[in-house]
């Protein structure tokens, strides 16, 4: 990652889901006083953190209502209301503030973010956050410069200020689409920089140089049959470099299967498992069952582990955000597929990680979903019971190694490197190169 030994910025996020805080998670080293949560170590009250406490506890019931039988579908949907976004065409102003912005900036005023503008207000340095309400927050405050990370492909309105005309927040978008929206809410051009998603730069390393090594092996594994490499062979040695381009043969296809941060959807994870049981104990495939920070998802995954009786299985998991964040990263390298929800990871395609998709959670992971789609990075799930029959079939004709291409190609995989640019220039340079963005 570019950086400036002496580059500081007070770097906040929230405990909304893993989203927020993994956004947040390659800025670590140049965090003044470490990465700080609001409502937790930003010196806020007993009172705010409680408030922070039921905020968390409303997304978690959105994100596993769907499960609860009869009722989940209705309480889902009530939900899911309160975050909805508007169909992107046809494209129109939609800067008119509405419900959602007015209740955030109520529970400002009632004293939400006290502690965090309390903290940043010790030192002037940037602000840089990815959750909105800390933006509103410091924007109200006056403090400058203040950036805010967008997570995801396409936003609610309550992530821009009331009047964004007059708002300083700048903004850093992961792909055209939320730039695109940005712009529909009020945000002026110059406040808004197509950054990408920020990815960990130990997967990237300089000039891409660990990216291209895991992408060219990666490749080979997702190509058993040699359909893909039979048509790109050229395009792919151009991009990544000819010496990277031998087939290693150092381990087996690698699924990793990761839950979100309310823990929902753990089921399918053991189905898969189940349905692959054969391929894993015939030393062919490996599995990693990411259960994040969740215990009881990490027991859960480890019963699947045990009945299945293979080795080839991999529980991740941490104690801590940190730890699970730095052994999810390290189990990337050797991922072949991502098998998740269409959260934050959706971003992942850039590392040239093909997605499969579980249904989606909410009206962002519908947009995350349409943007992979829409860059031919990712696929919905079939049935994972017959995992072994679908995904087999997919590998053999070269879909799958297609879809780790395209997200390669499409997909920003410099967003760390953007926002430190952006944070010692003011600006960033602009590039059509997919080894440039």
């Amino acid at each position: 990652m570019a950086k400036s030994k002496n580059q500081k910025a007070w770097v906040v996020s929230a405990d909304m889901g893993y989203g927020h805080q993994r956004a947040v998670f390659p800025l670590k080293d140049i965090a003044e006083d470490g990465l700080i949560t609001v409502g937790k170590n930003d010196n806020s009250s007993e009172k705010e953190k409680k408030q922070w406490t039921r905020l968390l506890n409303v997304y978690e019931s959105f994100s596993r209502a769907r499960g609860i039988p009869v009722i989940g579908k209705p309480i889902f949907a009530l939900l899911d209301a309160l975050l909805h976004i508007p169909n992107f065409y046809p494209i129109r102003n939609l800067s008119r503030s509405t419900y959602q912005v007015d209740l955030l900036v109520n529970n400002i005023k009632a004293g939400i973010c006290t502690g965090m503008l309390q903290k940043i207000s010790t030192k002037q340095l940037p602000f840089i956050t990815s959750f909105y309400a800390p933006a509103i927050a410091a924007d109200i405050k006056g403090y400058e410069p203040t950036y805010c990370i967008v997570c995801d492909a396409d936003i609610n309105r309550v992530w821009v200020a009331k009047q964004p005309w007059e708002s300083r927040i700048n903004y850093f978008a992961p792909c055209g689409k939320a730039a695109q929206r940005l712009k529909t809410y009020g945000v002026p051009e110059d406040r808004i920089f197509l950054t990408g998603f920020p990815l960990p730069h130990d997967l990237i390393g300089k000039n891409l140089s660990i990216l291209k090594q895991d992408l060219a092996q990666r490749l080979f594994y997702l190509d058993p049959k040699n359909r893909f490499w039979t048509m790109h062979k050229r395009n792919v040695e151009y991009f990544l470099g000819k010496r990277n381009c031998t087939f290693k043969k150092e381990r087996r296809l690698t699924i990793t299967y990761a839950v979100g941060g309310a823990g929902a959807q753990k089921e399918i994870g053991a189905q898969l498992a189940y349905s692959l049981r054969h391929r894993l104990h015939g030393n062919e495939v490996r599995i990693n069952l990411v259960a994040g920070i969740r215990p009881e998802v990490r027991t859960y995954f480890e019963e699947v582990k045990r009945e299945i009786g293979s080795e080839n299985i991999s529980i991740i998991y941490g104690d801590t955000l940190h730890e699970y964040f730095q052994s999810f990263n390290t189990a990337m390298r050797s991922t072949d597929i991502l098998w998740t929800k269409p959260s934050e990871l959706s971003f992942y395609a850039g590392l040239g990680i093909p997605i499969i998709m579980t249904p989606t959670i909410g009206s962002q992971e519908r947009f995350n979903r349409q943007w992979l789609f829409e860059i031919h990075a990712g696929m919905k799930q079939e049935d994972p019971n017959f995992t072994e029959q679908w995904l087999y079939d997919l590998l053999d004709n070269g879909t799958i190694a297609d879809m780790a291409w395209s997200g390669f190609l499409k997909a920003r995989k410099l967003g760390t490197q953007k926002i430190m640019e952006v944070l010692q220039t003011g600006t960033m340079t602009r590039s059509n190169s997919p080894l440039e963005r």
